[in-house]
């Protein structure tokens, strides 16, 4: 089954978060069930290198007003198609904003002549290329499926799926766009692209796609509700038989503790003692007072979204508790003033590096203790996972796919021998700082700490059963199940 997966990053190419490393592992996840994935990304001079050499299968003149190519290249061992567009994509900054972090003004053009040249792919207008299945991911390619649906190439145009990794990212604009998106005057509806008065690009996705998923099941019916669905829970509801919750897996080629070159220390789930030397490493890097006490780690964006705001005001009780801090993350010019007035009252029990780093994000899943994610709301998260890979225990909120991943210690849990982590109900001050507390309970007793560490790590978070129930939903909309 020939399948094209249509997002705007993806690892080790292009990251800004969660989306990159989902994206960047589907070719090898779904390869072991008969599907052949190529991926499809924007042409940001990050992906120079791999384009240099690139051929070029179809020319445009005027895609949305711009001269654009699509080459075609590899992303590792797999196919990969870029859409070189310089006008749209050859700048600096980051590949939604500029240097200060603003949203590009033209967004809504770069994105959508990206989606209209994934629609060509997949409905016969690039010669030579078919595929069976779109599948796009998130707002900045969810209008493929309305191109298909409204616009097609000469071809038959394949099934489509959108998945949501984040609902409160919409890519909404005002109606003055509609004109130079290059769609039927029947596409601005509202069963079409039409949102409030303006275009949706998520919303026309939805509308648009044969089958809709999100990245956890909780977070699939999280969204059918107000306080989760961020205006479509009313379309969620309508297409409910349509929407299907697969959580996210890690790739072991890259999170693994056993094989992982950032880490000064490599170990197993038998060799978890090696941790320490991981742990001298983290309060060396981030300056804190070496002892044994745990070291709680944040890797994060600076947010409402991930609950920062409530642990910025919980953080000298986590020092009086006994804890230390180990924060890598950005966001929030005021969340990030926040935790850095914390480490200056608080020297050597928090550390703060404002920013983002791979290998320190590898060290501090491998040689703290806990990861705090206490998120409002989170799709599927995946720094929880790589705790649980790296025996780095999650405290989290009970939603999305933390409380779908995540197994709370409770008596019955650690009895039972399956407990891998700590879940608190609500993002409130109260409810962090119970959490924080049973935390410490539990760090204070270390058969249970390591017998935690060890169910976390046994957990199976690869790609294995994942991949098996995209190809499923894909060979279900193709009629090949």
């Amino acid at each position: 089954m020939r399948v094209l997966s249509v997002a705007s990053e993806a690892y080790p190419l292009i990251k800004t978060g969660g989306l990159a490393d989902v994206v960047g592992a589907l070719p090898a996840a779904l390869a072991p069930h008969n599907v052949a994935l190529t991926t499809f990304l924007p042409g940001y001079p990050a992906l120079a290198a791999v384009t240099k050499r690139a051929k070029v299968i179809h020319r445009y003149t005027d895609l949305l007003g711009t001269e654009a190519r699509i080459l075609k290249t590899k992303i590792g061992d797999y196919p990969l198609l870029v859409l070189d567009a310089p006008a749209l994509f050859a700048r600096g900054g980051g590949p939604y904003g500029d240097a200060t972090g603003a949203d590009w003004s033209d967004n809504w053009r770069r994105f959508a002549a990206f989606s209209r040249a994934a629609a060509d792919l997949a409905s016969g207008a690039v010669p030579g290329y078919a595929f069976d299945i779109l599948h796009a991911h998130d707002w900045q390619a969810a209008m493929a499926p309305a191109y298909l649906r409204y616009a097609p190439g000469p071809g038959a145009p394949a099934k489509t799926v959108v998945t949501i990794h984040n609902i409160a990212f919409q890519g909404r604009y005002g109606h003055d766009i509609f004109a130079d998106l290059a769609l039927p005057d029947k596409a601005f509806a509202l069963d079409g692209v039409e949102y409030y008065g303006g275009v949706g690009f998520l919303k026309a996705g939805l509308e648009a796609a044969d089958a809709i998923t999100t990245v956890s099941p909780t977070y699939a019916a999280e969204i059918r509700r107000g306080e989760f669905g961020m205006g479509l829970e009313g379309l969620i509801n309508d297409r409910a038989g349509r929407v299907t919750g697969i959580v996210n897996g890690i790739d072991p080629a890259v999170w693994n503790p056993e094989t992982d070159a950032s880490l000064p220390a490599r170990y197993t789930a038998r060799t978890l003692a090696r941790r320490r030397t991981n742990k001298r490493a983290i309060e060396t890097l981030f300056g804190l007072d070496t002892g044994d006490g745990p070291i709680f780690t944040v890797i994060s964006r600076l947010t409402w979204q991930k609950g920062m705001d409530v642990l910025a005001g919980a953080l000298d009780e986590l020092v009086a508790l006994g804890g230390r801090l180990a924060l890598l993350g950005s966001g929030d010019t005021a969340l990030e003033r926040a935790f850095l007035a914390a480490a200056e009252r608080h020297p050597g029990r928090i550390g703060v590096r404002i920013g983002y780093d791979e290998p320190v994000s590898h060290l501090l899943q491998g040689g703290a203790d806990a990861i705090l994610i206490p998120s409002r709301f989170e799709p599927c998260g995946l720094t929880q996972l790589y705790g649980l890979a790296y025996g780095c225990i999650p405290v989290v909120a009970r939603t999305g796919g933390l409380a779908d991943t995540v197994i709370d210690a409770n008596e019955a849990a650690i009895a039972a021998g399956v407990a891998t982590g700590i879940q608190h109900d609500g993002v409130t001050p109260e409810a962090l700082s119970h959490a924080l507390r049973r935390t410490m309970a539990l760090y204070a007793r270390p058969d249970r700490w390591s017998m935690l560490q060890r169910n976390a790590m046994r957990a199976d978070f690869s790609w294995d059963e994942s991949g098996r129930r995209y190809a499923d939903l894909y060979a279900s909309l193709t009629g090949t199940a």
